[in-house]
């Protein structure tokens, strides 16, 4: 698969196009990564340098990508955090692109807007942008609890309320949503679901929670989620094998310590992982 990625850059860590890249990479595909920022390290720290890059800067870059004559042979877009909406305009101008020299490709798109606990933390401008622009143009959006609600315009909470969020979500236009980080009335402690739905149902795996927070993961979910959709066109394979990656990833990540995903260090989850989950409908 070839996959345009577009999203931010962190010279030390692991978030952004420096968590999904690599997984990609290491199941075997090209990515062509535009990088949103160059930044240090990400912003969690409190401190960072670096740059924030224009709407027209990341226009230039897929020009460049463009002009070698390859965007027939785009199986995919991929974008994540948006600093702004003239990234957001960038991003679909990029997807539109690809959808015109290669029609069968799909765009995901990680809604990044914030999270439980952190409220919303993108700026001002953005949900809207992503409610009305970003989320309608997706084939596959992968957002979180936070982000699912906010998109539907309430609070999900049971099991009820959740399927009715789905629905209105999908009426924005995704016809694959895949919610991380999920936490219902009826969730059992210390268990974690990520949920997908499709026109072929809903898909549930159930995981333990393990004691870590890290940044990054969700881009590296949302990464390797799309990657294993495009390879079988089943949201419940690809669910089965995101969530069983991810898993590994971060218990790695948990019993070193680290403030880093060890994207490097627990390579091999992406393509064996240890723990394997199977999606069960619901």
């Amino acid at each position: 698969m070839n996959i345009l990625s577009i999203q931010s850059w962190v010279a030390y860590g692991h978030v952004g196009n420096a968590s999904a890249m690599f997984p990609m990479q290491r199941l075997g595909h090209e990515v062509w990564a535009v990088n949103t920022v160059q930044f240090s390290n990400h912003t969690g720290y409190g401190a960072w340098k670096g740059q924030v890059y224009s709407g027209d800067a990341i226009r230039e870059v897929v020009d460049g990508v463009s002009e070698r004559g390859v965007l027939p042979s785009c199986d995919g877009v991929l974008s994540g955090y948006m600093g702004d909406a003239t990234i957001g305009e960038a991003i679909l101008d990029a997807v539109a692109r690809v959808k015109a020299a290669s029609p069968k490709a799909l765009y995901c798109c990680d809604p990044v807007i914030g999270d439980v606990g952190r409220g919303v933390f993108v700026r001002p401008g953005i949900p809207e942008f992503m409610t009305t622009r970003t989320v309608p143009a997706a084939d596959i959006i992968t957002p979180n609890h936070f982000e699912l609600e906010l998109l539907a315009g309430f609070e999900a909470k049971d099991a009820a309320l959740f399927a009715k969020a789905l629905k209105a979500v999908h009426a924005l236009g995704p016809k694959t949503i895949l919610v991380t980080s999920l936490h219902l009335n009826d969730t059992p402690e210390g268990s974690l679901d990520l949920v997908v739905s499709d026109p072929s149902g809903l898909y549930r795996v159930r995981t333990p929670l393990l004691p870590v927070s890290v940044n990054g993961a969700g881009d590296a979910i949302a990464a390797l989620f799309f990657v294993h959709y495009l390879e079988t066109k089943s949201a419940a394979k690809a669910l089965e094998g995101a969530a069983s990656s991810v898993y590994g990833l971060l218990r790695r990540t948990s019993e070193a310590g680290s403030r880093e995903i060890l994207s490097v260090a627990a390579q091999d989850e992406f393509v064996a992982p240890t723990t394997r989950f199977n999606a069960e409908k619901i």
